[in-house]
This record gives structure tokens, C-alpha cells and sequence, in this order.
């Protein structure tokens, strides 16, 4: 295919939730738009994260699109969670039942855009030497799409596979009979390593910070939930607006510090049998009070204890260096239990960090491990990765990474000042990462639609946050965080992963209605504290 070279109203970067809704509702503006992705095909993190065992954490009726009832009632759920395969065919099946994919150019990865001042016009280019001058750039390409490889020395002399979860082969990978090792313990870690223990002749789990693990407690959705769920589904939709997160979540009103130790336990114990996210809505001071969170803490490490046969090995695995919750909180299917395998050993970071990758392994400052296949379950550089990877340019000159030096600057995580027509969906300083995806999207896109339908009716040309506007948010971001215990740990959320990122909760914590409202608002008072600029009117 060779390359393009057009003037387009909007370019569209990403084919997952976002950029697929994206398309569908710019296109309902009559707006003239190229999509750009970088795979061979739609559906963002669920194409690329195919490793054994990866499904999502938000339960799957709760994460999809509301914008279609006849989807809605359509397509059957097959789980509470969706596995990644389950949820890549929604995607292909979205995409096709709404001719969405025509919009996109696959296997096409945007190198650069730059804010051209005197037309108005970003010019977007890819690695294809595609050239598309595109009046709005929106950046719907994901929180979670930048793999972070650590920068382990010797790591290309390895004889061995190495591969990342993020970016696993379509084919799979075979480990029947060799040694394996994982290196990561958080999500993707935590699914992976169960599946990879079952065929491997010896599995090696490198953990640097062990994180607190629930039971998913997956498992098939009756038919009657899911009838009952789509005879209701408006309602239901409405339950989990009225949720921190976006997703449904019962929150005991009561003080985990006002209850008697008895009755405590007996709720965090009815809440683990529960799974998924229920545990910290057990009682309502988890993530606010230490105390309060401490008491969840321990009894999650007394459970550790209790499922993994050797204490040493139990020992490792418990948190202690930050509250629960404060990481997000890990979902798995056996993953305590899997330590019990005689073909399982866990490798202590903390006490032997890793020295270098040999020809034959992995060497810590206590031993080598000699490895068939290198796991990488490293995660992402999130949320401003992306955006930080294609680093566009502004005004005058100014490169994202300059205006987010100290950390990211946004206006409600839709624009960033400096950058004329950049809107970038569920960015930092909206829930995002700490939302449902699938409802924080919608929500988004809906109100970037709104924009553009009032710019047009309005003859306004360009858009962009009032700089006074985007430090107050930026400000009242950190302050949400600030009295909250989900700043006490080391977390991507925080940007801890990655070095020399700059430490700020990346997310906003305000919840998901009081935003939404906020962004209403907004909207209401003739889009208060954005620049628009008007276009000239024409001489007599």
C-alpha cells in the first residue's frame, strides 16, 4: 500500500475502545477522518496482550459500550471476566457492525505531528510516509500501550526467547518441557504465571515487589443474569455512575475501626469469597485511614499464610511496604496456590537483585538460573507514555515533553495548553487507569463530539485549555490524591515504574459522576476555561 498524502478534519490515533468510538461518533458529524494504528487490526491492548490467562478486571457486562441497545442485547457475555480472546471478538464484531474499520490504515504507526500555526493544521506522518494534515489530532491511543522494558544489562546475549506480555506472538508461545522465567508480579505477571506453570518443565518467578492478590472468582455468567441484566441494562449502566470507579461495587458504610475484630474478618472473609474488587468495599475507610487499611493488609497476608505450604516462601509473597489498594489490586486464579508446585521456584529480588542477563539466564547477586524461554511481565510506561512516545509539537515549538517536564498538565485530561485541537481521550487527570475504561471512554468521546458540533455551529477554528484553567486543574488533581493512601506506594500509577518519570498521581481521584459533572459543566458555560478562537469574518 503505498503512502498517502491528505487534508482530513480529524486523524484518529489507536483502534481500541477509544479510537473505535471515536471514529463512530466524529463520523456521526459528517467529519472527514483517518484513523492510524500501529496492528494489524482493531481492538488496542486486547490484540496485543494474547499471553495465556489474560483477561480483563472490570466485570464484562460492565465493560462495554452503552451506546448501542441493539448491541447490548445482541451480544452475550460468556463471563464475569472477559478473557482477552472474548474481548477482542466484541471489538472485531463492533468494528464491523458499524464499517468502522474503512476509517483506519493497520500496521501504521504515527512517527510525528506537528502543529502547523499559519493553517491550522496538524501535520500527522507515520512510519508508512503517510503525510495528513488533519484539523483536530485526537489521541485515543490508550493508557496502557507503551511496554516498558527495563534496560536489563546483557539482555541481547541471552541464547534463549524473550517476550514481553504486552506484545506476546498471535502463534503463543511453547514452554511444554523448558525452563521458564517471568520477571513481574503485577497484572499481567500474576495472570500468566498460573497458565505457564502447568506445561513448564521448571517455572522461575523473579519478584522484585510482591503485590496484594484477590480471587477473581471467574466464572460462567447464567443465562438468568444475563437476561435479567439486559432486561435492565439502562439501570444498570445507571449503578455504576453512581460508583467511585465507574464499576459496580457495594461500599459498606461502616469503619473497619468501629467494628469488633469478629465481625471485621467475618466481612473481609465474605468479600474474598466474593472476588474481584470487593474487598476494599468492605468497610469505608480502606483507603483513607492507615489503621483502617492495615487491618485489611493483615488479613490478606494471614490468607497468603494460609494458602502457600513453605512459610519462607509465604513470607516473600506478603506486602509490607505499602497499604493495600495503594497498587492496584491484583485479580488471579491461583496464583498462591501455583508457589504449592514442585516445578515452581520464587526468586527474591529484593534480597539478590538481578545482576545482568547471561547467554544461559538470569543472574542475581546469589546464583544463576538457566532459562529456556524470558518472560517479561514488566508492564507499561501508563497514561503519559504514549502521548510522551509521539511527543507532538505545539506552538512556537513546544514539544510535550517539554510542557510535561515535571509531570503531565492537563485540562480535565482532554487538552493540554500550548497544543491547538489536541484533545486527548481519558488522559491524565481524568479517572482513567483508575476508572472502568469502557464508561470513562464513552464519557469522553461524547463530550470531545459536543465540542466539536458547538466549534462548528460557532465558527470557532481552534481550541485549547487557558493555561490559569489547566494549572488549577492540574492542582486540584494532586489535592484529590494528596489525603487519599493511593499516593503511599511506589505504583505506575505514580509513575514509580519508569526512571526519571516525574511522581504525581496520574489519575484524578474525584470519582467518575462529580467529573462528569464537572465536565458538563463546563460544556454549559460555553466550554469556561478553554481558548476559542473565532474565525475572522470575511471584509465587506
Amino acid at each position: 500500500m503505498s503512502a498517502i498524502e491528505r487534508d482530513v478534519d480529524a486523524v484518529v490515533i489507536g483502534a481500541g475502545f477509544a479510537g473505535l468510538y471515536a471514529v463512530y461518533k466524529l463520523r456521526e458529524l459528517g467529519l472527514d477522518l483517518q484513523g492510524f494504528e500501529a496492528a494489524d487490526g482493531v481492538g488496542g491492548t486486547w490484540r496485543w496482550n494474547c499471553y495465556p490467562g489474560c483477561r480483563c478486571d472490570v466485570a464484562s457486562m460492565e465493560y462495554s459500550y452503552s451506546f448501542d441497545k441493539e448491541l447490548e442485547q445482541e451480544w452475550t457475555w460468556k463471563e464475569r471476566y472477559g478473557a482477552q480472546e472474548e474481548i477482542l471478538a466484541y471489538l472485531e464484531h463492533v468494528a464491523d457492525r458499524h464499517d468502522l474499520r474503512r476509517h483506519f490504515r493497520f500496521e501504521t504507526r504515527v512517527t510525528s505531528a506537528v502543529w502547523d500555526d499559519d493553517a491550522e493544521r496538524w501535520v500527522v506522518e507515520t512510519d508508512r510516509g503517510d503525510r495528513v494534515r488533519a484539523r483536530f489530532l485526537i489521541a485515543a491511543s490508550g493508557n496502557l500501550s507503551l511496554p516498558n522494558t527495563p534496560p536489563f544489562p546483557g539482555i541481547d546475549r541471552f541464547r534463549g526467547r524473550v517476550v514481553h506480555t504486552g506484545t506476546w506472538p498471535r502463534e503463543g508461545v511453547d514452554v511444554s518441557g523448558r525452563r521458564v522465567g517471568v520477571i513481574g508480579t503485577g497484572s499481567s505477571g500474576v495472570q500468566v504465571i498460573p497458565m505457564l506453570a502447568q506445561d513448564a518443565e521448571h517455572l522461575y518467578v523473579f519478584q522484585r515487589t510482591p503485590h496484594f492478590v484477590v480471587p477473581a472468582a471467574n466464572h460462567p455468567l447464567s443465562e438468568e443474569y444475563v437476561r435479567e441484566t439486559k432486561a435492565r441494562y439502562d439501570e444498570f449502566r445507571r449503578e455504576c455512575w453512581q460508583t467511585p470507579f465507574g464499576f459496580r461495587l457495594e461500599v459498606n458504610p461502616k469503619s473497619a475501626l468501629e467494628v469488633s475484630e469478629e465481625e471485621r474478618n467475618a466481612e473481609y472473609q465474605r468479600r474474598w469469597d466474593l472476588g474481584g474488587p470487593e474487598l476494599l468495599g468492605a468497610f469505608s475507610d480502606i483507603m483513607l485511614d492507615e489503621r483502617a487499611n492495615e487491618t485489611c493488609a493483615q488479613w490478606v497476608r494471614d490468607k497468603i499464610a494460609e494458602i502457600v505450604d513453605d512459610p519462607e516462601t509465604a513470607r516473600r509473597l506478603q506486602p509490607t511496604t505499602y497499604p493495600i489498594g495503594a497498587k492496584r489490586l491484583v485479580q488471579g486464579t491461583g496464583y498462591y496456590e501455583t508457589y504449592n508446585r514442585d516445578n515452581v521456584t520464587l526468586v527474591d529480588l529484593l534480597e539478590a537483585p538481578i545482576v545482568e542477563i547471561t547467554e544461559r539466564g538470569v543472574r542475581t547477586e546469589a546464583a544463576e538460573y538457566e532459562l529456556d524461554v524470558l518472560v517479561l511481565a514488566t508492564g507499561y510506561d501508563g497514561v503519559t507514555g504514549p502521548l510522551l512516545a509521539l511527543n507532538p509539537v505545539g506552538r512556537d515549538g513546544l514539544t510535550l515533553r517539554e510542557a510535561w517536564a515535571d509531570g503531565p498538565h492537563t485540562y480535565l485530561g482532554l487538552g493540554v495548553a500550548g497544543f491547538p485541537n489536541l484533545i486527548t481521550v481519558t488522559g491524565p487527570g481524568s479517572p482513567s487507569v483508575v476508572s472502568n475504561f469502557a464508561l470513562s471512554i464513552e464519557q469522553h468521546v461524547d463530550w470531545i463530539a459536543d465540542l466539536l458540533a458547538h466549534m462548528r455551529e460557532h465558527g470557532i477554528r481552534t481550541v485549547e485549555p487557558d493555561p490559569e484553567a489547566q494549572e488549577a486543574w492540574t492542582r486540584h488533581v494532586r489535592e484529590v490524591a494528596e489525603p487519599t493512601l493511593f499516593t503511599r506506594a511506589n505504583s505506575w500509577w505514580m509513575g514509580a515504574n519508569i526512571p526519571g518519570k516525574p511522581r504525581v498521581f496520574l489519575a484524578y481521584l474525584g470519582g467518575v459522576t462529580p467529573y462528569k459533572e464537572r465536565c458538563d459543566e463546563v460544556a454549559a458555560n460555553g466550554y469556561e476555561g478553554f481558548v476559542l478562537t473565532a474565525a475572522e469574518p470575511s471584509p465587506a
